[in-house]
């Protein structure tokens, strides 16, 4: 897959990869906290990549992209990155926007700015849509309560027994993931401690958003969601007007690697949907 920049308005790069027929509908992937463009692995890209033309963004902060020192705050940035690389990609209709845990929150900045001119659907995998005390769009499992803050440590000692505290929440008990999560927890490592932390230092929600949303969307949730509370799930159910909502049960914060032929064909089926709507 080829990488390519785009260049947000305060001039962070975001980096990011493309694949798939230029002319098909876009498919926008948003990765959470602390996590990559690498996140969703070969199998699930390659996938993707037969029907979708596949953009993968590394979010500011994260894998090849700009980490600036401070704006992690200001959800204007985060939509604006969405935004750079939508323009960059001349995408001005028809996409479908994905966000998985922290990526769902991103998301939801962009819509907020831009609204939904540029997109055809969205999907929440395991994804906030708010964060801070009292969010019901927001609300951590006890993997996260455990890790932080921990997490936040420039010590290495600390910051691995802090993201050891995840154990297996990201890749359930699947046989064979333990090299999946070994490249989850480095990319985890390889994001800068700093921007760990500011990733949290934020207040934000978005209900009213989702309650006003003219777009359908999918949610994908694990029941044993050990880092987004299932109940997140259920609140943006509420919320939203066209929504269908996937709870897979016994799976926890990574459904695409769980399964991810599973995956594969849910995100298919809802996109033809679209494609069938008036």
């Amino acid at each position: 897959m080829p990488i390519r920049e785009a260049t947000s308005d305060d001039g962070t790069t975001i980096v990011y990869r493309v694949s798939g027929p230029e002319a098909a509908r876009p498919l926008v992937l948003l990765h959470g906290w602390a996590a990559s463009l690498r996140c969703w692995g070969d199998e699930v890209l390659d996938s993707l990549s037969k029907e979708y033309r596949v953009v993968a963004l590394d979010l500011r902060g994260h894998g090849y992209s700009g980490a600036p020192e401070s704006g992690y705050d200001n959800p204007k940035n985060w939509a604006a990155d969405v935004a750079a690389v939508l323009a960059a990609e001349r995408i001005t209709a028809g996409a479908v926007l994905l966000g998985w845990s922290y990526g769902g929150l991103v998301l939801c900045d962009y819509l907020a700015v831009d609204g939904t001119s540029a997109v055809a659907g969205i999907v929440f995998v395991g994804g906030i849509t708010g964060i801070g005390r009292g969010q019901g769009g927001g609300r951590v499992g006890p993997a996260m309560r455990e890790a932080i803050p921990g997490v936040y440590s420039e010590k290495p000692g600390v910051a691995l027994r802090a993201f050891g505290a995840f154990g297996d929440a990201n890749t359930g008990a699947r046989d064979n993931v333990g090299a999946v999560a070994q490249n989850l927890f480095g990319i985890s490592l390889s994001t800068p401690p700093r921007v760990r932390e500011a990733l949290f230092a934020r207040e934000a929600g978005h209900d009213d958003l989702l309650r006003d949303l003219d777009v359908p969307a999918l949610i994908v949730h694990g029941s044993a969601d050990p880092v987004v509370e299932v109940s997140v799930a259920q609140h943006g159910a509420q919320l939203l007007r066209d929504v269908r909502v996937s709870i897979w049960e016994g799976t926890k914060h990574a459904p695409f690697v769980e399964d991810p032929a599973r995956f594969v064909a849910e995100i298919t089926t809802f996109v033809a949907g679209l494609d069938r709507s008036p």
